[in-house]
């Protein structure tokens, strides 16, 4: 394997976003290169106590009642989940595997600031691997719509992995209108 990746675009399910109180249900990386290749892919579910995951999305309602159907295929696959560790454990062979040893690998994905506090609080392992600075889609829409009345419309299915494409997808359009 050549380890060509530069990019670690990760997106998180989780069922808030309070890091000390909300759990991670579901997550998705993909190893991209800098012209946003996608290299490789990784999927993985949490499995977290019933009790906890009613819990905290009831908390979270205003948001899961917009997304019922998301809410209801992210509870009914932690049935089927792995325990935390595990899950940290085929991130960081995920990282060993694509990208370069030794080297911190940057994080990149739309609002990533909120994965990281996640990242942060329940995979310290993974946390270490990670370089402090990140590449953040949110920023540049920011831009665009605020100096260029630019907008893109990236769908939200609030499912990791193709949240993850549509932040690639974002990025894409935004260069583009760069470097036409």
């Amino acid at each position: 394997m050549s380890k060509k990746a530069t990019l670690l675009w990760v997106d998180l399910e989780m069922t808030g976003l309070d890091p000390q109180k909300d759990v991670i249900l579901e997550v998705a990386a993909i190893a991209t290169d800098w012209q946003l290749n996608e290299l490789a892919v990784y999927e993985g579910v949490i499995k977290q106590p019933v009790e906890l995951v009613e819990a905290r999305m009831a908390m979270s309602s205003d948001f899961w009642d917009k997304f019922p159907e998301t809410r209801t295929a992210l509870t009914e696959q932690n049935k089927h989940g792995k325990v935390s560790e595990l899950i940290e454990d085929a991130l960081l062979k995920f990282i060993d595997d694509n990208f370069k040893s030794k080297r911190k690998v940057i994080l990149a994905g739309n609002s990533i600031h909120q994965d990281r506090l996640f990242v942060n609080n329940w995979w310290p392992r993974l946390a270490e691997r990670l370089h402090y600075r990140m590449l953040d889609v949110s920023a540049w829409k920011v831009v665009f719509e605020g100096a260029k009345s630019i907008r893109f419309t990236k769908p939200e299915a609030h499912r990791a992995l193709s949240d993850i494409r549509g932040s690639i997808e974002e990025l894409k359009f935004y260069m583009s209108k760069i470097n036409p």
